[in-house]
C-alpha cells in the first residue's frame, strides 16, 4: 500500500466510513477534531454524514441545551465548533493568536475610518461596556441588542481596504478572546443569528488556563489523530500558526515521520503507526467546508485533477461527492430542493447508484428547504 492511499484510508477510517457511522453529534466532532461552523448549515450537514440517524435537534441540544460542544473563532480566523473540553487549548494558541491579530487590525482601522484617535483606548473601552452590559445579562444579547446598549460601538465604516468595521468586529474580537461566546441561536438551524453571553454565564466555571504550547500541542494531536499521515506544511496551513509553533508540537509528541509517494515527508503519532484496514466501499455528500475536505493543504491525494473545478481560487470548498476516499464530483439543489451529483469523473455504475441514493436520502432528509451557500465552486455554478 502507498502512504497516499494509506492517507486516503485514515481519512474515510476516522470521518466518513460506514462503519464509522456514530450516535452522536459530540462523537462526529471528537473523532474530526473540530467541525466548520463558517456556515450554519455546514455543521449539521457534516454531522448528518457521519450519523447513522442525525436530527437537527440532536446537534441543537448538545450546542445549546448540554452546552457540550461550543463554537469558537480560532484557526486562520475561522469559526468552529469544538468539544468544550479542547476549548482551554484554542484559548491559549489558536484564538490568542487570532485574537492578538484583530486587535491590531481593529486598532489601526479605528483610526482610519475617524471613528476615534486612539484606536487603543476606544477598543478598550468599548470592550469594558460590552462586558459590563453582558454581565448583567446571563441570557445573552444579539449583536442588534449589544448596539443599542452600548452606542459607541453603533458604528459602521468603511476602511480603506474596502472591508467593514462593525459592532460585530468588537464582539468578535471579545469571543477570540474566550470572554464571550455565541450563545443559544435564534435562527432557523440553517441561518446563524446568536445571542452574545458571557462565557462564565454559559459554561458556568472556566477550565484552568493554559499555556500557548499546551494549546497547540494538544491541537496538533488530535489533528494527527485525526487527518495523520499529514506534513508540517498542512498543519501550518490547517492551524494558522508558526513552523516554529507546529515543530515544537510536534517535537513534545514525538510524531513519526513517514516517507509520502513523490518524495514528501508526512507525521503520525507514535502509537498511530498500524496499518489502516481497508473499508468497505462507501459513497458521501459533503457540505462546503466540511472538515474532512479541509483537513489538509495538499490534496492531490483525494482530489485529483479536479482542484480548479471543486476549490476557489482562496482555497475554500464547495459541496463534494466521494466515493473510497477521493472526491468524485459534486452535489447541487434545484429550485424545488431536490438534490443531485455532479460528477467529475467516470465512477463504476455501483458507485453511481449509491451516491445517487445518497442524493435522495439527503433530499428527504432537507424536506425541500433549499440551502444558499456563499462557497459555490466551479463545478457547482457550472450550467
Amino acid at each position: 500500500m502507498t502512504d497516499d492511499e494509506r492517507r486516503a484510508r485514515l481519512a474515510a477510517r476516522h470521518a466518513l466510513a460506514p462503519a464509522f457511522h456514530v450516535e452522536s453529534p459530540e462523537a462526529v466532532t471528537r473523532a474530526m477534531t473540530v467541525l466548520h461552523s463558517t456556515e450554519a448549515a455546514t455543521v449539521h450537514l457534516s454531522c448528518r454524514a457521519r450519523t447513522a440517524a442525525f436530527e437537527v435537534a440532536d446537534l441543537d441540544r448538545a450546542l445549546y441545551t448540554d452546552r457540550s460542544l461550543v463554537k469558537q473563532l480560532a484557526m486562520r480566523r475561522t469559526l468552529f465548533v469544538f468539544p468544550r473540553d479542547l476549548l482551554p487549548a484554542a484559548w491559549a494558541g489558536a484564538s490568542a493568536r487570532v485574537a492578538r491579530q484583530e486587535r491590531a487590525r481593529m486598532c489601526k482601522e479605528i483610526v482610519q475610518t475617524g471613528i476615534a484617535h486612539d484606536g487603543e483606548d476606544w477598543l478598550d473601552r468599548a470592550a469594558a461596556e460590552v462586558l459590563a452590559v453582558l454581565a448583567e445579562a446571563p441570557e445573552g444579547r444579539s449583536a442588534q441588542e449589544m448596539r443599542a446598549a452600548v452606542p459607541m460601538i453603533d458604528v459602521t465604516a468603511r476602511t480603506p481596504a474596502g472591508a467593514t468595521f462593525s459592532a460585530s468586529s468588537v464582539l468578535l474580537y471579545l469571543g477570540a478572546r474566550g470572554l464571550l461566546v455565541r450563545g443559544e441561536n435564534t435562527a432557523r438551524w440553517y441561518a446563524s443569528r446568536p445571542r452574545w453571553t458571557l462565557t462564565r454565564h454559559w459554561l458556568g466555571a472556566i477550565p484552568t488556563p493554559w499555556s500557548a504550547a499546551e494549546g497547540y500541542r494538544e491541537i496538533v494531536r488530535r489533528w494527527l489523530h485525526t487527518f495523520g499521515p499529514g506534513t508540517e506544511d498542512d498543519l501550518v496551513w490547517w492551524s494558522g500558526a508558526t513552523k516554529t509553533i507546529i515543530r515544537a508540537a510536534l517535537a513534545e509528541l514525538g510524531a513519526v515521520p513517514v516517507s509520502l509517494d513523490g518524495g514528501g515527508t508526512g507525521l503520525l503519532l507514535p502509537d498511530d503507526l498500524a496499518e489502516a484496514s481497508e473499508p468497505d466501499p462507501w459513497v458521501a455528500l459533503l457540505p462546503p467546508l466540511d472538515p474532512t475536505v479541509m483537513g489538509w493543504r495538499h490534496r492531490d491525494f483525494y482530489l485529483g485533477p479536479h482542484r480548479e473545478r471543486l476549490f476557489d481560487n482562496r482555497g475554500n470548498a464547495g459541496t463534494t461527492a466521494w466515493a473510497d476516499g477521493r472526491i468524485v464530483g459534486c452535489w447541487i439543489q434545484d429550485d424545488a430542493g431536490v438534490v443531485a451529483v455532479r460528477l467529475s469523473e467516470q465512477v463504476a455504475a455501483r458507485t453511481r447508484r449509491a451516491l445517487e441514493a445518497e442524493a435522495a436520502r439527503l433530499t428527504a432528509w432537507l424536506g425541500g428547504r433549499r440551502l444558499g451557500t456563499g462557497y459555490r465552486s466551479p463545478a457547482m455554478a457550472a450550467e
